[in-house]
């Protein structure tokens, strides 16, 4: 009984050194401005923004993924394949833009140096909180391991702009803790990922872009297995611009001059199928606004159209047709087309939304939040609390 109660003793210790530990490093990632966000506020002013002001068909359209996993140094691997192996992957089904966005790491174009992107994907903690930085010379490490609430989400987004172009979010469906209230309240981000499978409808981004928080929103693989049919070529971006370089793709993300895709797994593991189809996707021909009003024609007969407003109200909608316009009315912040076709792929525009061009280029605004110095010593200083006590509780477990 003596050896039992002993090895029960050891057992009962080390998960309480296992926790103390795992609490204090969750205290010590924890650290964060505390801010009070503004309320919702809708788009509005006389203008209306349209993305596709710049298109030009002679450079449309460039196919392009920005979520791709490749082998890395190291022992944290995603991905097996190299990433000359995974960019030849992906150019068999017509990819004309790839870039490698490694958890944390800054990934070299493994054969031109022009088509260089320094992009990566930030994030090690547990519910999947991801961001895509771009433009960035360095990794910033810096995470919280819980982030729970909605201004240390805020915050990562912040800090991490200061060292980058700009921020995409990544699978918001598919991140744990994350919430309409949370997504009426960020802002500072310039891309969303949309379709992580689920759902084509996206209602997530109408949450954000209903509370008056503008961006555009690509479709990517999330590569991390281009040897599975059902993983490679099923989410891609269509960029109008006139090559690879980061130049050209910048341009393109920061003005919206691009619609994004889900593609079917054509032939499901044949692979034959799926090259010669991926070759022949339905494409948007022309898109823009005239006047007030939005219009999209494509390639292909599609078999519904609609067009999305605020809250996620369905403002029109058309069956069996290769184009749909709306005029919007003053009383619509934005309006937003999706186009579904027989074999499944469907296409997604960026937002048309309403803006006063002589204030501002554009609809984005991400002044609506202050930080409340008194919530974020209080927060800080409870985090140092928390510490102290967890470096206490060690020293009184070892001592025993």
């Amino acid at each position: 009984m003596g050896i039992v109660r002993k090895i029960l003793g050891i057992i009962s210790k080390t998960v309480a050194c296992i926790f103390v530990i795992a609490l204090m490093a969750v205290a010590a990632t924890s650290f964060s401005p505390v801010y009070r966000f503004g309320p919702p506020a809708r788009f509005s002013g006389p203008d209306i923004y349209n993305p596709y002001s710049n298109l030009d068909t002679a450079n449309c359209w460039k196919r392009a993924n920005f979520h791709t996993h490749t082998r890395v140094d190291g022992i944290m691997n995603e991905c097996e394949y190299s990433p000359a192996q995974t960019d030849l992957a992906l150019r068999k089904f017509g990819y004309d833009i790839i870039t490698f966005s490694n958890h944390n790491e800054l990934t070299v174009h493994p054969y031109d140096t022009s088509l260089q992107v320094n992009v990566y994907e930030h994030g090690y903690n547990l519910f999947k909180y991801h961001k895509l930085v771009f433009g960035c010379e360095r990794v910033n490490r810096y995470d919280h391991l819980l982030p729970v609430f909605a201004f240390q989400k805020q915050f990562q987004i912040d800090y991490l702009s200061k060292d980058a172009d700009f921020i995409q979010i990544n699978h918001p469906l598919r991140t744990e803790s994350i919430s309409k209230g949370q997504l009426e309240k960020l802002s500072g981000y310039r891309l969303i990922e949309l379709d992580s499978g689920r759902s084509t409808e996206n209602i997530y981004w109408d949450w954000a872009l209903s509370a008056g928080h503008y961006s555009f929103g690509t479709a990517n693989d999330d590569l991390h297995y281009p040897d599975r049919s059902g993983r490679i070529a099923v989410r891609c971006n269509f960029l109008c611009c006139p090559g690879a370089t980061y130049t050209d793709i910048s341009t393109a993300l920061l003005s919206g001059n691009f619609y994004s895709m889900r593609v079917p797994d054509y032939g499901h593991g044949d692979w034959d199928i799926k090259y010669a189809k991926n070759r022949q996707l339905p494409y948007v021909t022309d898109i823009g606004l005239k006047d007030n009003t939005l219009y999209i024609n494509v390639s292909h007969q599609a078999d519904s159209m609609k067009v999305t407003g605020q809250d996620h109200v369905t403002l029109i909608s058309e069956c069996n047709t290769d184009h749909i316009e709306y005029s919007m009315k003053e009383s619509d912040p934005y309006a937003r087309i999706t186009v579904w076709f027989p074999e499944g792929e469907v296409i997604y525009t960026n937002p048309f939304a309403r803006y006063d061009a002589s204030v501002s280029d554009n609809p984005f605004n991400d002044s609506r939040k202050e930080i409340n110095i008194f919530l974020t010593i209080l927060f800080n200083l409870l985090a140092v609390s928390i510490i102290a006590g967890c470096l206490y509780a060690l020293y009184r477990l070892i001592r025993k």
